[in-house]
Formats: C-alpha cells, sequence, structure tokens
C-alpha cells in the first residue's frame, strides 16, 4: 500500500514576487514576534472541490492573485534579518516566496474526511515541514502548495510565525482569496505596519546555541477534530452560567435528558438567585475550554495533588493601551495561563472549571500586557511550546477567525485544516464551523492512550456532535 507522500507528486514549483516593488523600509520585530523564532512556521489551509479553471489555467490565475496580494503584503514576500547589535528584522526586499504545484491524484475529498482522527495526507499538503520560524532569515518567509486531488484542490500556506500571527495571516489569507475572485471590497482591510507600540523594544533577545523547537516533535499523538454544534455549545454555557435549558422540539434528543438531569438543581439555584448579568456571564467559548480541560484532565489519569495548566493565545491588540488597530500586522498575542490541582479540576463541578478561566480571562487587561512585557524585558527568551510537566493543555486559533471566507473564485472551502506543525500532546486549535452558525470545530492533539481515554468519556462525548462526511459540492 503506498503511502500519502507516495502518491504525491510535484509538477512545478517556482517563485512569486510582489506585483510591484516594495518601498517599505525594514521591520523590527516586535516582543511577540521575537517570542515565535523556535516555533514552526504556521500551517493552515483550505479543502475545496475540483476548481472550474483547468490546471494550466489555475496555476497562472493563483500566482497572479498571489502576487498582487504580496504588494499588499511586502514583508511575507522579504527575509528575515539580524543587524550588528542583534536587532531582528523583517527586510521587506521581494525575495519572494515558494509557489509548489503538486498532483495527488489518487487522494479524494472522501478519503481525506472520512476517518476519525486526521487524515495523514494532510501534512504532505503543505511546505515547510516542521521548519523553525528563525530560518527565514535564509528562506522564504512564506510558501504555498496548491494540490490537485482525485475531486478537488488543496490549497496549504507555510508562514514564518516570527512574522505573523494568526489575526494577520488569516487577513492575507482572505485578501488573496478575495483577488483571486477578482473583488476589491478587501482592500478596506489593509495591514497597519507600524511599530511604535510598548511592543517594540530595545532589549536585545539572546537566542541559545541550538535552534531547534522547543518539544520534542518525535514523541507519538493522535489528533481528531471534535466538532460542537451552536446547540451543543449554548448547553455548556447555559449550565455553567446556572441558566435553564429551553427545550424545544428541534433540539430534544437523548443527550437532552442527561441535560435536564445535570440542570434541576441549577434551574431551581437560578429560580431563587436570577440569571447573572451580561458582565460576569461565562462565555461560550470558556465554556467549552472548561469542558475541553475537565475531561482531557480526567483522561490522563494524573496524580490530584499534581498542577494542571491551561493556556490560551490572547490577541492583545484590543487589550493595550492604547490600543492597536484590528489589522495591526504582525504577532499580537500573550498567553493567558490558568492553573489549579487536577483533583479540583476532575472532581469539581464544570462551572468551577469554567469560573476559573473566566476569572483569568477577565484580570487580563491592559496592565497584564504590559507587566508582560516588562517581565520579558528582564528575562529576554523565546516562548516554550510544549507539554514539558504531561499536564498541559493549550488552545490556539480562533474560532472568530474567517477561516472560511477565501472563495478563490470556485466556492468556500469543504474544510480547513493545519499541517504538522507545532504539534504535542495537549494542543488543541479552535476553528470555526464551517456553516458559521456558532458551531466551532476543535483540532485535539493528545498522546494516544489520552485520546482513547477522552473518547469513551460520556461526558465529553454528550457534547460532541455526531461525525459525517460531506463533499458539499
Amino acid at each position: 500500500m503506498c503511502s500519502p507522500c507516495d502518491s504525491l507528486s510535484v509538477i512545478s514549483k517556482c517563485k512569486v514576487v510582489p506585483q510591484k516593488n516594495s518601498t517599505m523600509g525594514d521591520l523590527k520585530l516586535s516582543i511577540s514576534d521575537l517570542n515565535m523564532l523556535l516555533c514552526h512556521y504556521i500551517q493552515k489551509g483550505c479543502l475545496f472541490t475540483t476548481p472550474s479553471l483547468p490546471s494550466q489555467a489555475l496555476i497562472p490565475h493563483l500566482t497572479k492573485a498571489l502576487s498582487h496580494t504580496l504588494s499588499l503584503f511586502p514583508p511575507f514576500a522579504g527575509r528575515l534579518k539580524t543587524d550588528v547589535d542583534g536587532y531582528v528584522y523583517i527586510t521587506c526586499n521581494d525575495a519572494g516566496v515558494d509557489f509548489i504545484h503538486a498532483t495527488a491524484n489518487n487522494i479524494s475529498l472522501a478519503d481525506l474526511l472520512s476517518p476519525s482522527d486526521v487524515h495523514p495526507a494532510f501534512k504532505h499538503l503543505f511546505p515547510f515541514h516542521q521548519k523553525i520560524s528563525y530560518t527565514a532569515h535564509s528562506s522564504p518567509i512564506m510558501a504555498f502548495q496548491v494540490t490537485e486531488l482525485a475531486d478537488g484542490v488543496f490549497i496549504g500556506c507555510a508562514v514564518c510565525h516570527a512574522v505573523t500571527d494568526g489575526a494577520s495571516f488569516w487577513n492575507f489569507f482572505n485578501t488573496f482569496a478575495a483577488i483571486s475572485r477578482g473583488e476589491t471590497a478587501c482592500l478596506s482591510r489593509l495591514p497597519d505596519f507600524r511599530r511604535d507600540s510598548i511592543l517594540t523594544s530595545k532589549v536585545v533577545l539572546q537566542l541559545p546555541k541550538e535552534i531547534k523547537a522547543t518539544f520534542n516533535v518525535e514523541a507519538p499523538f493522535r489528533e481528531r477534530i471534535f466538532s460542537f454544534s451552536h446547540e451543543s455549545i449554548q448547553k455548556l454555557k447555559a449550565l455553567v452560567n446556572k441558566r435553564p435549558i429551553m427545550f424545544t422540539p428541534e433540539n430534544i434528543d437523548v443527550a437532552d435528558e442527561t441535560m435536564a438531569k445535570l440542570n434541576t438543581d441549577t434551574q431551581l439555584k437560578t429560580a431563587t438567585e436570577g440569571v447573572r448579568g451580561e458582565t460576569t456571564e461565562i462565555s461560550s467559548f470558556q465554556s467549552l475550554c472548561a469542558l475541553m480541560w475537565k475531561c482531557v484532565t480526567r483522561a490522563r489519569n494524573m496524580e490530584k495533588t499534581k498542577v494542571t495548566t491551561f493556556r490560551t493565545a490572547a490577541n492583545i491588540r484590543q487589550r493595550m493601551k492604547p490600543k492597536l488597530g484590528d489589522c495591526y500586522f504582525g504577532n499580537a498575542l500573550q498567553s493567558i495561563t490558568t492553573c489549579a490541582t487536577v483533583g479540583d479540576v476532575v472532581f469539581k463541578d464544570l462551572q468551577w472549571c469554567a469560573e476559573q478561566l473566566s476569572r483569568s480571562v477577565k484580570a487580563f487587561d491592559s496592565a497584564t500586557v504590559q507587566r508582560n512585557v516588562d517581565n520579558w524585558e528582564r528575562e529576554p527568551k523565546c516562548y516554550e511550546l510544549g507539554n514539558h510537566d504531561g499536564a498541559t493543555v493549550q488552545m490556539g486559533s480562533s474560532p472568530r477567525f474567517p477561516m472560511y471566507d477565501n472563495d478563490f473564485g470556485w466556492g468556500r472551502p469543504i474544510t480547513v485544516r493545519s499541517g504538522g506543525a507545532n504539534k504535542f500532546d495537549g494542543k488543541m486549535s479552535a476553528f470555526p464551523g464551517r456553516n458559521g452558525d456558532g458551531s466551532v470545530d476543535v483540532e485535539v492533539v493528545l498522546a494516544p492512550e489520552t485520546m482513547a481515554q477522552l473518547e469513551s468519556d460520556p461526558e465529553f462525548m454528550l457534547y460532541v456532535s455526531a461525525q459525517c462526511v460531506e463533499t458539499r459540492v
């Protein structure tokens, strides 16, 4: 039997440069950018049905649109450089991005979407597998791979994490798609390249002698996408906010009987105490994160006294003073950390877990951002990804990112996937559901034995939507 890698053939490879020469000077990496130098390149891509354009027209069409888009985002076509003082910059020198055209004609959409685990072929649909961001000093900051499948196409992108975060990346990807389909409305979201915030530091980062990932890339893991419907998430939110769940003919099912039982006490309390006000309400996403934290911690079967940590990447553009614009280009991320003992997370109710997460988020204000900047300047170092104590859960990406707003001219994506970058036991990424109805897909990476325990957890699976394979032509 052929492996997914054996079935893929590279047809061509070229450099794509900006349509117009860049007039932008060097951009100094911020603290948030420098933090990511030892991370892998971000790898995100979209799976589509077969385009209306034939292959011989599709690739020139996409490279032309990419060239136009790079003119609006010149840092992606540049390279990193470190000056004599040790400061790291993006030099916008129009060196270009890699563009690979490949085929995998024996892989179908159903093949990719049928398995319960993420299909191993996906990691071969991206360039720059496990490439360290620091290496963008000598190689492209960005690369694309367009792979034609038996009945579809995958557009995969890899980009240096020290240059961009998810918010900036999806602004670029959305702009690329819009230009490809001939629209110019995207030009209202042009990137903001200013470097005058508290994130731009005079402190020099001292890198370790060995440039490598901060976690064991060889450790085995399983990877699954768990889907949570809007209705399911609302049930979670109602539960943690001690609010009655409204049952309708449309959402009553076997699971609702369990939910009704779980909420008997909380409905009584609500009647006497009142529903929480909006200012103190725990959000839908925090409710979902609480479920993930509790159930994964239980699946790991650790000592009750051990400390478990839930980390989530926070977009700090609107948390800073003065605020950064939503289109600020680069990384504007800090980590929100919540710690508790395994015993508390596992044996206290879901509301308790959600309250801990909510409290951490509410406390993360502009003063916290400044304090994190000050701490970094006292001890400048790269962010260490990984689950070094075996008890960490780390949530990345965001269900708010416009991942499905990517019609290149032949329809929206069927699904969004990531490659093999920055994956370790406990790493999770939240994606919006395809239909834009408030559903969320969570990409979960766990040690094989932990994943098996999670899959057999009745509390967890109560909220997971039934999986189905749809090609959505």
